[in-house]
C-alpha cells in the first residue's frame, strides 16, 4: 500500500472514531498535481467537526506526520487540511452540500470508507 493510501487510512479512521458522517476519499492522483487523495466528511454540528478535526490532527502527529497548512478555524463549517498528498475536509452538513467537492473531484474515483479501511 503507498504511503498517501496509509494516510488517508488513517485520517478516515481518526474521522470514523469521531462519528464522522459520509466519509468519502477521492483518488485524485491521476487527474491533479495537488495532492493523491481528497478525504471529504461531515458533521452534525460545530462541535463534531471539531472534534473530528481534533482526532485527524492527533492521529497524524502520533505518526509524525505534520500538517502543511491547516484552513478555517475552530467556528468554521468547513476545515481543510493540507498533508501534502492528502487533503482532508471536513465540513457541516450544509456547507457540504453546498460547496459540492464530489462534483467538482467528479474525474477521481471515488472510495467508501469500507473500501479504504480494507485495503
Amino acid at each position: 500500500m503507498n504511503e498517501a493510501l496509509v494516510k488517508a487510512r488513517t485520517a478516515c479512521k481518526a474521522l470514523d472514531d469521531k462519528k464522522g458522517k459520509d466519509i468519502k476519499v477521492i483518488d485524485i492522483h491521476e487527474i491533479s498535481v495537488l495532492a493523491d487523495y481528497y478525504v471529504i466528511a461531515s458533521g452534525t454540528n460545530q462541535n463534531q467537526v471539531q472534534a473530528m478535526v481534533d482526532a485527524v490532527e492527533e492521529a497524524f502527529s502520533k505518526e509524525g506526520i505534520e500538517p502543511r497548512q491547516i484552513e478555517g478555524s475552530r467556528n468554521s463549517s468547513w476545515i481543510l487540511m493540507d498533508y501534502g498528498d492528502v487533503i482532508v475536509n471536513v465540513f457541516d452538513e450544509e456547507n457540504r452540500l453546498f460547496y459540492d467537492l464530489e462534483r467538482i473531484w467528479r474525474d477521481g474515483r471515488t472510495m467508501e470508507l469500507a473500501e479504504v479501511l480494507a485495503e
